[in-house]
């Protein structure tokens, strides 16, 4: 099966989760606050996340690695290899960690009422809406662009380089509040909660 399938095959799952969550939120909640699954919550939600953010950040330097030596066989290689551990290794780390993190947040207390951990999900949430729509769209590109190549050809086309080469700063961005979610997950500041934000 394609990465691009399997991605959008584990976007429905969310999607399916969020929607139970919502028509059958009793039910859901009593699920998520069961004391025997806080522990298990608990080593789900942090190997989850540790797991995806090292993958993240360990593709961003890959990929930008890979640039810089400027053979097409490295480059392509690489980006295979990221692009199939996106679809295949990411997003079932991001459904365990949003699973996790919300059995562990009503143990913890209302999500939105305490201040790290709403503005942890918040940019969580974010960084996940960053990446639908503007890594996924850019990823389709370079996939349409490669299979287009020649095999002959020792030099990338310019456009193809020019999308790798953004896909650099669309990584960044969305990992720069992943970085800030790892703090306050650690710190757990005293701040303002988002519920309070518009009081």
């Amino acid at each position: 099966m394609k990465p691009r399938y399997i991605l959008i095959c584990f976007l429905i799952i969310m999607a399916g989760l969020i929607g139970f969550a919502i028509i059958f939120q009793e039910a859901f909640i009593a699920l998520l606050k069961h004391p025997v699954l806080y522990t298990h919550a608990r080593f789900i939600h942090i190997a989850a996340v540790t797991l995806f953010f090292s993958n993240a950040v360990v593709g961003i330097l890959w990929e930008q690695q890979s640039l810089a030596t400027g053979r097409k066989e490295v480059i392509l290689h690489t980006y295979n290899t990221v692009a199939f551990l996106d679809a295949r290794f990411s997003s079932p780390l991001i459904i365990l960690s949003v699973l996790g993190g919300l059995s562990l947040s009503y143990s913890t207390g209302e999500l939105w009422k305490i201040g790290w951990l709403s503005v942890s999900f918040l940019l969580f949430l974010l960084s996940g809406i960053f990446w639908i729509v503007s890594d996924i769209p850019t990823q389709y590109k370079v996939k349409k662009l490669s299979s287009s190549l020649i095999p002959e050809d020792q030099v990338l086309p310019d456009e193809l380089v020019r999308l790798l080469k953004q896909r650099w700063w669309i990584s960044i961005a969305g990992v720069t509040p992943l970085i800030i979610v790892f703090i306050l997950m650690v710190y757990k500041p005293e701040i303002k909660a988002v519920a309070d934000w518009f009081r």
